[in-house]
């Protein structure tokens, strides 16, 4: 099953609990703190990997957790780190955040790795609070959450010339021909139903990849026929090899055909039809193929493209089209070898404030990273876990700041699902 979108939701781990222990040593009747931090949360990363084909797994498996880090020890002891959840993923996936529609990574070479979700950080453990005032603090943080996140993976196929035409027009036997590929070949519509790939070549030391990429109606950028599922497979090719049946081709109107797909193409994405476009009429074996070749050559000369008589049937122009495409993949590398230097973009720093309080009803909100997670690592079913928490939050500047936006004694206020309320005494 070939698999090219897949929608997943993704945890990474949250950080191990610090740890609340006590020094207890012959002849020290009253040790210190000695409660350990606990282990960070193991993150969430994917990895493009060119073994990987398409993304049948994620499909299969759409929610993916990283482990939890371990929660701290006695004697200082730090918890074990939780281990990162490495996702594989084929070449050419391009990752997607949809709460926020933010694209965060297109991975387009082999190892090429990206983090989608950090781990929590640990919990510190009760000897991290120790002051010459708190003596023996007998609370701990508890672990910060890992981050959560709803993720869109569409894959694009990276190849370096794509074929496109009309069902039947000869793709896939061409394929079959000019590589190891074994797609699927019969004389009916839509017999490919996925993109194939071939690794065709053309000396011991070159090579390069084709696409075939399901065959195209008119209205397919519309969803019509196949409809644009594959289009977009097309976008990261190097070539256009636009392959044409040259036994249906009609005198009257030679370029129809020809000009329906480049018209799909250009709905779908302007870029496409600005790509270079090599055409291959085939079947140039049947004799009604080989009368008419010398006024179809014309015709498409005459509109400025490359011509190619092929028949993918019997082999005959093969290895001419190999090397005419292998010729042009060089030329357009030399292009690419020219770096162009861009001047440096001024960089601008962005404030961000540590809270935002917006009044809801009756409520004061309170948001912010920084706030949210302190909420979220403090256990408030302790006292001194609590009180320091409201010290914390008082050298922040969150009781000056909600005194300022109208607050009164006994009002609400809400941090992430936490409520409480409030006293300035």
């Amino acid at each position: 099953m070939f698999v090219d979108r897949v929608k997943v939701e993704v945890r990474a781990g949250g950080g191990g609990n610090g740890a609340v222990s006590f020094r207890r040593e012959k002849f020290i009747p009253k040790g210190g703190p000695n409660g350990g931090d606990g282990g960070k949360g193991g993150d969430i990363i994917i990895e493009a990997d060119d073994k990987v084909r398409t993304l049948i797994d994620l499909y299969n498996h759409p929610h993916q957790r990283a482990k939890n880090g371990e929660s701290g020890q006695r004697s200082n002891k730090t918890g074990k780190n939780g281990e990162d959840l490495i996702i594989k993923v084929p070449l050419g996936t391009v990752v997607e955040d949809t709460d926020s529609s933010t694209i965060l990574g297109d991975l387009t070479e082999n190892g090429q790795r990206i983090t989608v979700a950090q781990g929590g950080q640990g919990g510190q453990g009760n000897f991290r609070f120790k002051s010459s005032v708190r003596r023996s603090p007998r609370f701990a943080q508890k672990g910060e959450p890992g981050e959560e996140k709803k993720l869109y993976l569409s894959l694009k196929i990276i190849a370096d010339v794509g074929l496109v035409g009309y069902p039947n027009a000869g793709k896939s036997t061409l394929l079959s021909r000019i590589s190891a590929a074994k797609p699927k070949i019969a004389d009916y519509p839509f017999t490919t139903l996925i993109p194939n790939l071939g690794v065709v070549s053309v000396d011991e030391a070159k090579s390069f990849m084709v696409a075939d990429i399901p065959g195209l109606i008119e209205g397919a950028h519309q969803g019509t026929g196949l409809g644009d599922k594959f289009l977009k497979h097309i976008e990261r090719t190097k070539i256009i090899l636009h392959i044409i049946d040259g036994s249906i081709i009609k005198k009257e109107e030679p370029l129809y055909s020809f000009r329906a797909i480049n018209k799909e193409l250009n709905n779908f994405s302007e870029k496409l039809t600005k790509k270079p476009q090599i055409i291959a009429i085939n079947k140039c074996d049947l004799t009604s193929v080989k009368e008419n070749m010398a006024y179809l050559k014309d015709t498409f000369h005459k509109e400025g493209y490359q011509i190619f008589t092929i028949s993918a049937l019997t082999g005959e122009g093969l290895n001419t089209l190999i090397y005419g495409l292998s010729s042009l993949l060089d030329e357009l590398k030399e292009k690419e070898t020219i770096t162009v230097v861009l001047p440096k973009k001024e960089v601008v720093y962005k404030f961000t404030p540590r809270f935002v309080i917006n009044k809801k009803g009756d409520i004061y909100e309170v948001t912010g990273a920084e706030i949210e997670r302190i909420v979220a690592m403090t256990n408030f079913n302790n006292e001194e876990a609590i009180d320091y928490f409201q010290k914390i939050i008082k050298k922040m500047g969150l009781e000056k700041a909600l005194i300022k936006k109208g607050i009164k004694e006994g009002d609400k206020v809400k941090i992430k699902k936490i409520i409480f309320t409030f006293s300035n005494k």
